[in-house]
């Protein structure tokens, strides 16, 4: 092999590709040519499953039932929203895509009651209070 050192910034290198050392893989595919093998070559398909993101929306269920229950209802959404969770854990994602859309409109309904009962609440003690003033 020839072990020459050039510099980068001589006038003989300028426009000219530095010459660099063969490594020995690229010399035996120099040499031998690409290996010829005889068979086709084989694919192998690995089909992953994509983790489908089913909300159960738990979190939401769990403030519904403590700040604002009206009836009940937050804590039936929660009920609800933890056998979405037990759905989605066992591996039924119809299942748990089932609970999780009746979660989410339970809660709505729960939040929306909730605001209009808190809003009653303030709003009738004022009316009242102001009505025997």
């Amino acid at each position: 092999m020839n072990y020459t050192v050039q510099t980068f910034f001589s006038p003989i290198n300028s426009g000219q590709p530095p010459n660099y050392e063969m490594l020995k893989e690229e010399h035996e595919v120099a040499v031998l040519g690409a290996p010829h093998n005889p068979a086709p070559p084989t694919s192998t398909v690995i089909h992953v499953r994509s983790e489908t993101s089913v909300p159960d929306h738990v979190v939401w269920s769990l403030f519904n039932t403590l700040f604002m229950n009206p009836c009940c209802l937050g804590f039936i959404v929660f009920a609800y929203s933890v056998k979405s969770r037990d759905r989605k854990m066992v591996g039924d994602l119809t299942g748990a895509q089932a609970y999780a859309s009746t979660v989410k409109c339970l809660n709505i309904w729960a939040l929306i009651l909730g605001i209009l009962m808190t809003i009653l609440l303030i709003v009738i003690p004022v009316l009242i209070f102001q009505a025997y003033r």
